[in-house]
């Protein structure tokens, strides 16, 4: 199974992520691909994340902004 990330705004709703990702192969490549760029997501729109493995959903939604919101 692959690994892959679904970007939303805080409602929800699903936006197109600023930094395409790949399909990850590892649980850990995909959190540590979005511990390097989740800056970069936000400023391209995105709220917050949900991490799946195949159709299969991990958790989140995990917001992207830190406690200072």
């Amino acid at each position: 199974m692959a690994w892959t990330w679904r970007f939303e705004k805080a409602d929800g709703t699903e936006v197109a992520p600023a930094v395409q990702p790949e399909e990850f192969t590892t649980q850990g490549d995909a959190e540590s691909w979005i511990g390097e760029l989740w800056k970069d997501l936000v400023e391209g729109g995105a709220d917050q994340v949900v991490l799946f493995d195949g159709e299969t959903k991990i958790y989140g939604p995990m917001s992207l902004h830190g406690n200072d919101e």
